[in-house]
């Protein structure tokens, strides 16, 4: 089928440079989600992510009201008065997106394709991050490691990220997600915060994404397009597995064969989701056929709320 999960092919896709036309899409995306990333996501993403944790500023001579646990015994007993020690929030943070480019992205029936909807969320992930002044990095997987950019911070670096993502052209056409999320902790050596950007049709990562749990904040992002769920009824029709090229023909117009279909991919999207809620990850699901803000929003809304409790 056009989007089941396929092994690793050892099939190559010619590279080149970003056509006139890509250029143009990356300069309206980076108009259309920065702006989306100010109005929308800004203040509640600087509320879910917090950085590092406390880092010692300076020693102060004691103030009434002033916590008592703060207080430097051994500055005191040499001052022959009380002082505490002063600490600020180290705000700065590492983001990773990890985008899966492998040909399943391709598909799309609706607004866009998956792998355009995948660069539409990761630049508004990723414009967030700058805006408060976060490091962004990016792992590019099919069934190899495509791209492999270290944290920066900067609207410069920032915008070579989401051109790597949208107009990238992919050597291979399989996805390994293991690989992928292997590479993700290799790669960032502090916790981070890592946005993996899939339609998780892939298998045999469950091991690596625990492994990337337990080192990061890992959100997973699922891409979905409507004919993910269903089939339409259009008869005998022949689909194409992206990843591999293999073609089976189809009677769609079997309601049997619908339904098992889609029976099929509901089984799959719900293992997905069990899998991340076994492994507490908070996720979000981006369709083509809707707005790419409004999950990342609730995603960010849901995290503030459960802190605030």
């Amino acid at each position: 089928m056009a989007n089941a999960p396929a092994p690793p092919q050892n099939k190559q896709r010619k590279t080149g440079p970003l056509p006139p036309e890509l250029l143009k899409q990356l300069r309206a995306l980076e108009i259309r989600t920065r702006r989306l990333a100010d109005e929308e996501l800004s203040g509640t993403y600087h509320s879910v992510f917090k950085g590092q944790g406390l880092s010692f500023r300076e020693v102060r001579a004691y103030q009434p009201g002033d916590d008592v646990r703060w207080i430097d015994w051994n500055v005191s007993a040499r001052m022959n008065d009380a002082f505490v020690k002063v600490f600020f929030e180290e705000r700065e943070m590492t983001v990773m997106l990890v985008v899966d480019m492998s040909q399943s992205t391709l598909f799309g029936t609706r607004r866009a394709t998956k792998s355009r909807v995948a660069a539409e969320a990761c630049a508004l992930c990723a414009f967030s991050a700058i805006k408060n002044n976060d490091r962004v990095g990016l792992v590019l997987a099919t069934e190899a490691i495509e791209k492999l950019l270290p944290p920066q911070k900067g609207d410069k670096h920032v915008m070579r990220v989401i051109r790597e993502i949208l107009g990238h052209q992919p050597r291979y056409t399989g996805t390994n997600l293991r690989l992928a999320l292997e590479t993700l902790v290799k790669a960032a050596k502090r916790r981070s915060v890592a946005f993996v950007v899939s339609d998780f049709f892939a298998t045999g990562f469950e091991r690596a994404l625990a492994l990337a749990a337990a080192k990061h904040d890992v959100i997973p992002i699922m891409i979905v397009d409507p004919r993910d769920e269903e089939l339409p009824d259009v008869g005998l029709a022949t689909f194409e597995d992206l990843e591999t090229g293999d073609e089976v023909v189809v009677d769609t117009g079997d309601r049997r064969v619908r339904q098992s279909y889609a029976e099929t991919m509901r089984r799959v999207r719900r293992d997905r989701e069990k899998l991340f809620k076994k492994l507490s990850l908070d996720s979000a699901i981006v369709r083509t056929d809707q707005s790419v803000v409004a999950p990342l929003r609730e995603l960010f809304a849901m995290r503030v709320r459960r802190i605030r409790r």
